[in-house]
């Protein structure tokens, strides 16, 4: 690969589910950007929307003739957020009522539903929701329990469950994610809306750090960061831009392996004091591999700073190559490269 290709492959990019811009499409096409966000809410169904994926993935690059295709993500979780909906797709209950299931159903219906995604062409789900909401919050934890985004109130509820929604998107051969580490559960401020969220109360022993531990263990591919601060863990830093939380706790004692992806870095309210180079050479800076940014105009500044921070320092290259390795195994684990 070209080391513009390289770097491209470390950031993924949104586009509308129903109908792409074509004028972002060729942006990310421009930056060799290596992965695709399905966003806003379509209800074209299986077919169109898998129209709409070979489009893209006919756009992928090509290294010595084979082409890297490119990881296609949305958010199917449940609920009130369920971007891919129409003929062909379940209409899926919150994770709330999935937490009430028992887990052999939850399995089996999971399983269904990533056989949905995978007929839509999407390969990788950001979900299931790792987040445990402790019930005396509830609906007053604005990014998760306001919409029952939560499996449950304690881990014992929220870790066999969150285990489960893996396993069967695993059995069915789309990737997961873990999200938001380490815990959305304990925050009133939803951090696509609200700046300066902060947890005070998980530390890295908490319990709500449970359902993260046992993915992980479970071979869970992706982690994607909160853009919380946690005063308990790592006070200066919100954890997306946090050594200590991503090489600390995440990798080194919770031994995740795979790729760590940020929350939203385009438009999110919560980075939004912090200008888009750094919000990408932070993160990846801090131990993170894949830069999801909803907003794609934000790449051409970000791809600049990371090749600019490349340039100047041999950690830092040593880190990029480690996050292309990590992202390009994970591409051949979802079937989207052939090594010659």
């Amino acid at each position: 690969m070209t080391a513009s290709q390289r770097v491209g492959q470390l950031f993924m990019g949104g586009v509308t589910a129903s109908q792409p811009d074509q004028a972002r499409v060729r942006l990310m096409r421009q930056y060799h950007v290596g992965s695709v966000f399905l966003g806003g809410r379509s209800k074209s169904g299986t077919k169109a929307t898998k129209t709409v994926v070979d489009g893209l993935q006919a756009k992928a690059d090509t290294v010595t003739g084979h082409r890297v295709g490119l990881l296609v993500s949305t958010d199917q979780e449940g609920g009130q957020v369920q971007v891919l909906s129409g003929p062909g797709f379940s209409t899926m209950p919150s994770g709330l009522v999935q937490g009430s299931w028992p887990t052999s159903k939850l399995r089996t219906e999971a399983a269904g539903w990533a056989q949905q995604l995978k007929a839509a062409g999407v390969n990788l789900n950001l979900a299931p929701v790792a987040d445990v909401v402790p019930a005396s919050l509830g609906r007053n934890n604005g990014p998760i329990g306001r919409y029952d985004r939560e499996f449950g109130h304690t881990a014992a509820t929220v870790t066999p469950h969150s285990d489960a929604f893996a396993a069967g998107f695993g059995q069915a051969g789309v990737l997961v994610t873990l999200k938001h580490f380490p815990g959305l559960g304990n925050v009133r401020g939803n951090t696509d809306t609200t700046a300066n969220v902060v947890d005070s109360v998980t530390t890295s022993t908490s319990s709500s750090i449970g359902p993260f531990a046992s993915g992980i263990k479970a071979g869970a591919p992706f982690v994607m960061m909160s853009s919380a601060r946690y005063t308990k863990i790592d006070p200066k830093r919100q954890a997306v831009f946090s050594p200590t939380v991503i090489q600390g706790l995440l990798r080194k004692t919770l031994g995740f392996k795979g790729v760590v992806i940020s929350d939203d870095l385009g438009k999110a309210v919560a980075v939004k004091a912090v200008n888009p180079a750094d919000r990408a050479v932070n993160f990846l800076s801090a131990g993170g591999d894949m830069v999801l940014t909803v907003e794609p105009n934000t790449i051409p500044a970000m791809v600049k700073a990371v090749q600019a921070r490349m340039a100047q320092s041999a950690v830092f290259r040593t880190q990029v190559d480690q996050s292309v390795h990590r992202i390009l195994t994970a591409k051949q684990r979802a079937g989207l490269l052939s090594c010659g």
